[in-house]
This record gives structure tokens, sequence and C-alpha cells, in this order.
């Protein structure tokens, strides 16, 4: 019998995020370190050193409520920091800046969407705390190991968001954290870059037997920078765990790293509890007091979150659900999207929402990929594409001499009439030139008039592609089809 036929698997998360305020969580030294010579962004106080003082940066406070009411979250009135002892070589103090029993955020949840199934996911808590610093662990030419450390990450501010044992399989899990960074990215927080180690997950799992209300022993898994091996590496604790406990085994309460060449999670040490830290209310910063007005504030500007934004394009633009949820991946696509809309001269609105739509689902994106570029990036703009558009409604360019002056705005920047008058790409709709073009073709094509009489539909696809072909796609399509039908049923 398999694993999950026997066992139930219980996962929490613990989600850490850097904020992205220009300076560290308690100093004034530059918050964007990434890429700089090591120990180059450091000052007395996020080195340690004896005598320095620490001040709160406001703004990371902030971007720390807004992720909670954005989640849904209490918001704590009375709040404070508070020290987080533990002897590790990557914290410069011996301690830890971070909030125990008073967080800014509490008793939030989040939504989840998997196969159709939504599924709210508690959220315990929502804090700030400091980043340490990083470690390089290295083997010398003589067999010697030995770190390094470079305390350029050490004091920026990190929020830790914890769920609550709610997620019952790896799939949920991935599909947690993915809405988690959508959020954080709407939000304007975080960049949320597993890749750049600016978001990093922390995994609690446990099996328990089916129909158990017990908890199992809780592990905790670490180094995972990557939805993928969020997937593996709980899949293969699961089953880690699983045959632990068929062959009469005990699983401990430790934490655990996971190894990603190997695929495996191997032991790192035994799981500290609260006690083990030793908490105690950080002396040199003072307790904080959040005004409701000033929570007000925040609320206030809040941005529309990606759920109520797809919800809006379906409804107000007429956009089928698939649509709207990928114009709403990202913030930046969705706002590229309603400026579109907002530079449009006129007339039906979803009509002109879903052409819109098309050009960014399709032939953007699609260029975009190619040039590594985002949506941000994007040479086209927004009144590029009402302008491009506004040709093929009024019939000056078919679409897929559209498509073709797409690429050309793209790659030039030009305006896309311009492209149209200087190539002579105007669309053909004049029913003489075309009816002498539609009786070449018919005329030198009397296998495929045959065909057509026949019965057999391919065969007049293929006359107007001839059609097309011949008047290098400037001709009106429509216009195209009526004439072949009416040549080839005069005749």
């Amino acid at each position: 019998m398999a694993i999950a036929t026997r066992y139930e698997t219980v996962i929490g998360l613990e989600v850490h995020s850097q904020l992205l305020t220009r300076t560290k969580m308690f100093c004034g030294c530059d918050a964007a370190y990434v890429g700089d010579a090591p120990n180059t962004h450091v000052c007395p106080v996020c080195l340690g050193l004896p005598g320095s003082l620490p001040v709160i940066n406001r703004q990371a406070v902030e971007f720390t409520v807004m992720t909670g009411l954005a989640l849904h979250c209490s918001i704590n009135e009375h709040s404070k920091f508070d020290r987080k002892n533990y002897p590790y070589p990557d914290l410069m103090k011996g301690y830890q800046i971070s909030q125990y029993d008073a967080p800014f955020c509490t008793n939030g949840w989040l939504e989840i969407d998997l196969e159709g199934e939504v599924k709210r996911i508690g959220v315990n808590r929502v804090h700030l705390e400091e980043d340490t610093a990083k470690l390089f662990h290295r083997v010398s030419p003589w067999g010697d190991q030995y770190a390094l450390v470079d305390v350029n990450r050490s004091g920026v501010p990190l929020m830790e968001i914890v769920s609550e044992p709610d997620l019952r399989s790896p799939a949920e899990a991935r599909a947690y954290g993915l809405k988690l960074r959508q959020i954080l990215r709407y939000l304007g927080v975080s960049e949320a870059d597993m890749e750049k180690g600016n978001m990093r997950f922390d995994t609690n799992v446990s099996i328990r037997p089916v129909g158990s209300s017990e908890l199992g022993a809780k592990v905790e898994v670490k180094n995972i920078n990557s939805f993928r091996s969020v997937i593996r590496a709980l899949e293969y604790e699961v089953q880690r765990q699983g045959a632990l406990l068929d062959e009469g085994g005990r699983i401990p309460q430790e934490t655990r790293g996971w190894v990603e060449d190997r695929g495996v999670t191997v032991s790192q040490r035994s799981k500290e509890s609260a006690h083990d830290y030793r908490y105690f209310p950080e002396p040199d910063l003072p307790p904080m007091h959040l005004e409701p007005t000033w929570v007000g504030e925040v609320r206030a500007r809040l941005p529309e979150l990606p759920e109520a934004r797809r919800r809006r394009f379906a409804a107000d633009y007429g956009l089928p659900p698939y649509d709207a949820d990928l114009l709403t991946s990202t913030r930046a696509q969705a706002d590229f999207f309603e400026a579109c809309l907002s530079t449009s001269a006129g007339g039906d609105l979803r009509d002109r929402a879903k052409a819109v739509a098309n050009w960014l689902l399709g032939d953007l994106a699609h260029l975009l990929h190619e040039a590594g570029l985002d949506v941000e990036q994007s040479p086209v703009t927004p009144s590029q594409l009402n302008a491009l558009q506004d040709l093929v409604e009024a019939s000056t360019i078919n679409l897929n001499t559209a498509r073709e002056v797409f690429a050309q705005v793209f790659s030039t920047g030009q305006d896309p009439k311009r492209i149209v008058e200087e190539r002579g790409l105007l669309q053909i709709s004049d029913r003489d030139q075309l009816a002498s073009t539609v009786a070449r073709i018919i005329e030198g094509a009397p296998q495929a008039v045959t065909d057509y009489r026949a019965g057999k539909s391919q065969a007049f696809t293929y006359l107007v592609g001839q059609v097309m072909k011949e008047t290098r796609g400037r001709a009106n399509p429509a216009l195209v089809n009526v004439l072949l039908k009416e040549q080839l049923h005069a005749s």
C-alpha cells in the first residue's frame, strides 16, 4: 500500500522575503548589495560593534503592515522587537533582532486554487526581522575546510510569513508559495525572487496515520531555492518519514537541509524550540504603537490585488477567465493592458479589450520572450499598439499585415501608420482589382477548382492562400472569400 494512502501529510511554510527598502533594517547602509564586493555595505550597527545602536526603518514596518493587510491579518496595535539568541557565525552580534510574542500581523489567510478547487490556508503571523550575513564554505588546496563571511546581507529587512499547518501536499505548498509571491510583487514590497535569494522557504513537514488528528514530529527542511525544489524536497521527505515509520523507527524533531544535486535531505541539527533562543525584549528599541488611523492610511494605499483584478477584468471587459488570469499574472502586465485601453480612441470597449489581450498574450509575449525582456521594457507602447489596432479595425491593413507591422514596431520603435505607408502595406479592398487577381488564380489552378466542386473544402483554403500570396498578404480576406465564391459558382 502506498505511503499516501496510509499517512496524511501536514505541511506549514515559513517564507522569508527581503523587503525593497533603500536602506537596511536598523542602519543607514544601502540595502542594494547584490553583485557588489563583499563587506562593502557595512557600518558599526550591522557589524555588531559595541556601543552601536539600531534605529527602526519606518518603510520596512509599513511594507510588513501592507503585506499583513493583503493577507487579511489583524494588525496589532502594540508590537515590539525581541532578541533571538543563537551562536551561529553569520550573526555578527550573537543574536538576531526579530519579533516573538507581539508581531505586527496575526491571524490571516490566503486562498489557493489547485485544479479548480479553492482552499483557504491560514496565516499565523507576519513579522519583521533583520537578515543574517552570508557564509561561503571553502576547502583549501591542502584539504583544510574554512568559511568566509560577507556582511553585506546582514541587517537587510527580512519579513517572515508563517502559515498554519493547513497544507496537505507538496503541490499545495507550491501553489501557496506562487500565490504569495504574486501578492508580494503586486504590493511592490519585495522582488520575491528565489533565484536571487531574496525569497527563501523553510518547510515544516510531518506525517500521521490517515484519520488521526494528532500531529507527528515536525521536521524543518531548509536550503530550498526554487519552486521545483519545494516539490522535490517535500516529496522526498514524505517518503523518507513514511519508510522510517514503516520500519518501526521514530522521527526526531530536527532541521534538515535539502541537497539539490543529490535530491535528498540531510540532518543538520536538532530542532530548536522557542526557549532555546532565549527571547527577550530588545532593550535598544522602544515598543511600537501602530495608530489605527495610520493603519487605515496604509490600507487605503493598497493596490488592487490580483484576484480582485482578475474578477474585474472578466466582468468589465468580458474576457474569458483564462485571458483574465494571464493578464493579471503580474501587476506590470495588468497595468500595460489597462494603459492600452485608456489610450483607445473609442468603440466597443469589450471588442478592443479582447483584441488587446490577443496582442499581449500572443505576439508581444513571444517577442518579449525572444528578446529576454519584461513587459515593463516593451519597445511597443500602449499608444502604438492602439494605433495598430485602429488600422486593423479601419480595414487599412488586415490582421496578417498587422502582425508584420507589429514586429517592425517592436524592432524599430516606429509609428505603425508610418511603417504601413513607407512599405506600401495598405490593404487592397478595391473590388475590381481583387476580382482580376482572383480570376487569374482560378484559371491557373484547375485541379483545385475541380476539387472544390467535388466538395473538398481544403481546396477553397488553398485558393484563398494563393490570392493572399499573390497580393503579398495585403488583400482584404473577407472580400477575397466573397469574390472566390462568386467566380467559382458562376463558371
